[in-house]
């Protein structure tokens, strides 16, 4: 188990990067870290590994206490592995080489075996040969998550690891490597903008926001119980909106939020909107309105001629 327990830090006296951050993670658990650029998701990674000194707090794997550079010659953990945005390769070797290069070479068999199931695993099998230079920012990414899959760590550490890879690669190589992930139960900590990382692939999510907690919680819930318009804006388009704009009131107008898929086209009804803009997204259009000068985005099967009116209602 991961135990992450009050933890903060900071580069400078007068700006603390996180704040009081605790969480655990069980073994063969997947926990992914969402927050806007700047909200302390790859620092959070760095502590976690030992690459940083803590200016408070604790981080425990199992019975071992994870310390900082100040108490080793060679900072992070031997059990943990870490994939950070720079991918660590060598490039004068080749693909192979890089992937196998902490292997035995005792079995030489068994070392070629283990490399070819690891390309296979991120689709860089055709390229074994080739020098890491040579390489595309992607390939190189797909080539770093092997190689640091090579030894099956404990813990594995990934900072933002598909986001230099193509959008019609990106989902096969997920499936494949969350799903070895889960067969080695291989716990894995995931710091990422895409949420897609989180719905599909994490048990949990947290989301942090300057360097703080927002909110812990399994990802299906998150995503379907926002509790603020900062969590929702983290899967995208979101909509917020009074409860009387949609349905009469008797007591308190709450507010809600409602994703584009939320809402629907109606013949009548109390929220009338202003077309402004038709996207184009393959299955659907995503519909830019207006009401009261406020955006209002919404799902539709087709184009909607732009100044025209509709009514909306919430898909319950």
């Amino acid at each position: 188990m991961l135990k992450v327990s009050n933890i903060s830090f900071q580069y400078t006296p007068k700006k603390e990067i996180l704040s009081n951050i605790s969480f655990t993670l069980n073994a063969g658990q997947h926990l992914c870290i969402m927050g806007e650029s700047g909200s302390g998701k790859s620092t959070l990674l760095k502590a976690v590994y030992g690459l940083l000194d803590l200016k408070g707090g604790t981080v425990f794997w199992k019975d071992q206490q994870v310390l900082g550079p100040s108490f080793h010659l060679v900072p992070g953990m031997d059990f943990f592995k870490y994939v950070a945005q720079d991918f660590d390769l060598m490039p004068f070797i080749t693909v192979a080489e890089n992937v196998g290069k902490y292997l035995s070479n005792i079995y030489p068999e068994k070392k070629q075996s283990r490399i070819s199931e690891l390309l296979e695993i991120v689709e860089m099998t055709e390229y074994s040969n080739v020098k890491a230079k040579f390489l595309s920012g992607g390939q190189q990414q797909r080539v770093a998550l092997a190689k640091v899959l090579a030894l099956e760590p404990e813990l594995l550490l990934l900072d933002e690891p598909f986001s230099q890879i193509d959008n019609f690669r990106k989902n096969s190589l997920r499936r494949k490597l969350f799903s070895y992930l889960k067969s080695k139960e291989i716990t894995c900590l995931v710091a990422t903008h895409d949420s897609s990382d989180s719905l599909s692939f994490a048990d949990e999510t947290i989301v942090l926001n300057a360097g703080k907690i927002v909110i812990k919680e399994k990802s299906d819930q998150l995503f379907n119980n926002p509790n603020t318009k900062y969590v929702a804006s983290l899967f995208g388009d979101v909509n917020e909106l009074k409860v009387s704009q949609l349905i009469e009131v008797e007591s308190s107008d709450e507010t809600i939020l409602l994703f584009p898929h939320q809402l629907k086209i109606v013949k009548s009804g109390k929220l009338k909107v202003k077309i402004k803009q038709n996207y184009f997204k393959g299955s659907h259009y995503l519909i830019e309105a207006e009401a009261n000068e406020v955006s209002i985005f919404f799902e539709h099967n087709c184009e909607l001629k732009k100044n025209s009116e509709v009514f909306l209602s919430h898909i319950k």
